[in-house]
């Protein structure tokens, strides 16, 4: 039988976070200011509840996942140090998605979510007039290759 060790996805709950705004999934995981949060057991979303990330930081937001026992992450572009922070956690990562949150736990649970390890931001490193990347630099402009679907 090709299930011998351990029990499948969907006989156990798994938590499902997304960066979050307006329905949506936030562009730039070190820059999301809530996460919504889905239960799902037996493949169907139980529950969800909105958090937001009380001014918490790139470094931050993968222990604050951790400690809300999240599984999975799906957001838009992230950079390589908050990606190693995950994979230490051992939270899946989901990147370069947009559109609505619902829909892209949708197409996860449907297995139509593609998983990409080397999804990254890719304005980190890149300095462009009226974009700094340093602190306060806006991430939410697609120009900036936050989505990670795009590069320079």
């Amino acid at each position: 039988m090709a299930e011998t060790a351990g029990r499948r996805k969907e006989d156990r709950i798994m938590k499902v976070a997304v960066t979050y705004e307006n329905g949506n999934v936030f562009p730039h995981f070190g820059h999301t200011e809530q996460f919504k949060i889905y239960e799902i057991a037996d493949g169907k979303v139980g529950r969800a509840d909105v958090v937001d990330t009380n001014g918490s930081g790139h470094g931050a937001l993968a222990g604050m996942l951790a400690a809300l026992n999240v599984d999975t992450l799906i957001c838009g572009g992230i950079g390589a140090g908050a990606q190693a922070a995950l994979a230490e956690a051992g939270i899946r990562l989901y990147g370069g998605v947009s559109g609505s949150a619902d829909e892209a736990v949708n197409q996860l649970l449907a297995g139509d979510l593609t998983f990409d390890p080397d999804v990254h931001c890719d304005h980190h490193g890149h300095h462009e007039e009226g974009h700094s990347c340093g602190n306060g630099h806006d991430c939410g402009e697609e120009k900036h290759g936050c989505t990670g679907n795009e590069s320079h």
